[in-house]
């Protein structure tokens, strides 16, 4: 037996929750449906019938995936290292060399999904950053040449619903907008002169 495949809660249970789906609500439509076609007569001109029979297979192929799939896998609760460092199921904030700030958590391969941040221990970049802690530089190798990245923070928190993955800092911090004062009205205008008396006769 090789070494093994750590997964985490949530990455779990996306599995078992698609197995769910096609076992009970995708599966008994399509059986339904070729059985509703099956009793209109010859199945040789049927394309009812032979389109019902595809998608079983179909059907029927992605659960035994799935249930080898997480028969074979270990689910993992993910718990913060005492020294502050990225293993797995940690979210890390990197920056790169142009500036672009993502958000990943380090998980397993069985659930990577970078358009949702979540990046597989095996891949480069996942690897550069086992082991990272905040403040900390790194090198990844890539087809296109190497990325040196610095890790920003590293968090044992979902980001918010809605939160995107993959950020841009912008260069400054934008400069402070002061309404404008208002004109200081002349001493002379500020009261007005008192009525002169005339002398009396």
């Amino acid at each position: 037996m090789g070494p093994p495949r750590y997964i985490t809660p949530q990455g779990f249970k996306v599995l078992a929750d698609e197995h769910a789906t096609i076992w009970t609500v995708l599966r008994p439509r399509i059986v339904a449906d070729v059985e509703a076609a099956a009793a209109l007569g010859d199945r040789s001109d049927n394309a009812d019938y032979r389109y019902g029979k595809r998608k079983l297979r179909e059907l029927d192929g992605r659960l035994r995936f799935l249930s080898e799939r997480m028969d074979a896998l270990t689910v993992l609760e993910p718990s913060p290292h005492p020294s502050g460092r990225a293993y797995f199921g940690a979210w890390v904030t990197v920056e790169r060399e142009d500036g672009e700030v993502a958000r990943y958590r380090l998980v397993g391969p069985d659930e990577f999904d970078v358009a949702r941040g979540l990046l597989s221990v095996d891949s480069p970049l996942g690897r550069a950053l086992l082991g990272k802690a905040s403040g900390d530089g790194a090198l990844v190798q890539r087809p296109g040449g190497v990325l040196e990245i610095t890790v920003l923070e590293v968090s044992w928190i979902a980001p918010g619903d809605g939160e995107p993955a993959t950020t841009t800092r912008p260069a400054s911090r934008p400069k402070a907008v002061r309404p404008p004062r208002p004109k200081a009205t002349p001493a002379h205008r500020a009261k007005p002169r008192p009525a002169r008396r005339r002398p009396r006769p």
